[in-house]
């Protein structure tokens, strides 16, 4: 085992501390990675604060990680020393089941194992990339590509992902209108990768406040759902509806907005349950569909895509020692449009 430095939530809702945590030794088919930048998703402070149900503490938060590689073991093939590589929500599944078969392991029904707040095939629970260094199979590890900076890939490893994957699924591209709901971590990154697909895009925000940000970024409209006349003008507009908020919605007025055959899928998860007339579903023969985030090909699919199309995240790059305030920050939609953790402020300050 290899101690290395890492910031943990000690328990439920508590701020997180720097402290160690032991990585396994590289094995056969792993890769030892040099994690230079962490990004910090809206579903590590859910994690983290139990929001979503119990949680296994202590918990080192963290699925967006860049970094190098800086050993490899003696089966590996994808991957050698010096390689620009990241890591998203997954380190491993069964591997066996149908649809990990069909590379769909996000949906692995034979046992997934995400990235932190897991336990391992060994048994020990798995700690994410808020730290120093993490060890992978090298069959869940990424290529990120030359054309893309590694603290702007970070954010890509999930709210990348967590975007194109639905996108991709319900053919968003020329000639279908998609609304993205919720101008944030997730949000921006739906912006831009439903435009790069060619499809004519509006967000719909809270309020106007982000609006020359959602434009400069791909959008064609953008509207305020705390305006009612937004609802009385859209309706019955959009082929797709991409929902990144994590707060309860009134289902039936979005539903309203979608055309005929079109489909609403949530990425966001509210901690509450949501409420629902079926009728809006059954008038216009519409869908209410969820998506996770992307299996391990669609996932460098969707990082070889954003370098063709030159873009990563909008980040605000901290130090580690900033990552209760940036919680909170993210909680007050406080950031545009994801926090990164420089990991070398955590190498950098010697023992914890």
């Amino acid at each position: 085992m290899t101690t290395v430095v890492a910031y943990a939530a000690p328990a439920a809702k508590a701020p997180l501390e720097r402290t160690t945590i032991e990585r396994r030794e590289v094995g056969e088919h792993d890769v030892l990675i040099d994690i230079k930048f962490a990004g910090i998703c809206h579903s590590d402070i859910h994690q983290a604060r139990e929001g979503w149900g119990e949680a296994i503490f202590p918990m080192v938060p963290g699925h967006e990680i860049a970094g190098i590689v800086s050993e490899v073991g003696s089966g590996v093939t994808r991957f050698k020393v010096g390689d620009r590589v990241g890591v998203g929500c997954l380190v491993d599944s069964c591997r066996e089941c149908d649809n990990c078969k069909a590379g769909l392991e996000q949906y692995c029904t034979g046992g997934g194992v995400g990235t932190y707040n897991s336990v391992g095939k060994d048994g020990e629970p798995t700690y994410g990339g808020y730290s120093e260094k993490i060890v992978v199979d090298e069959n869940y590890t990424l290529r990120i590509p030359d054309g893309i900076s590694l603290d702007v890939a970070a954010p890509l490893l999930c709210a990348g992902i967590t975007t194109y994957s639905p996108l991709k699924h319900w053919n968003a591209g020329p000639g279908k209108k998609v609304a993205v709901l919720g101008m944030g971590g997730l949000g921006h990154m739906g912006v831009k990768i439903a435009h790069a697909l060619g499809a004519e895009v509006t967000v719909l925000s809270q309020s106007l406040r982000k609006k020359d940000d959602g434009l400069k970024l791909g959008a064609d409209h953008y509207y305020a759902t705390s305006d009612p006349e937004t609802f009385k003008e859209l309706r019955g507009t959009f082929d797709l509806i991409l929902s990144t908020v994590s707060a309860p919605l009134d289902l039936d007025a979005y539903l309203a907005l979608l055309r005929t055959d079109g489909a609403f899928v949530n990425v966001g998860a509210p901690e509450e349950p949501v409420r629902l007339n079926l009728f809006s579903v059954i008038g216009g023969r519409k869908t209410l569909a969820g998506s996770g985030i992307g299996g391990i090909q669609e996932t460098q699919e969707m990082l070889d895509f954003c370098a063709v199309h030159g873009f990563g995240a909008e980040i605000e790059l901290i130090e580690a020692s900033g990552i209760n305030e940036a919680y909170e920050r993210v909680l007050a939609s406080d950031v545009r449009y994801r926090f990164v953790i420089d990991t070398a402020t955590i190498q950098s300050m010697g023992p914890a």
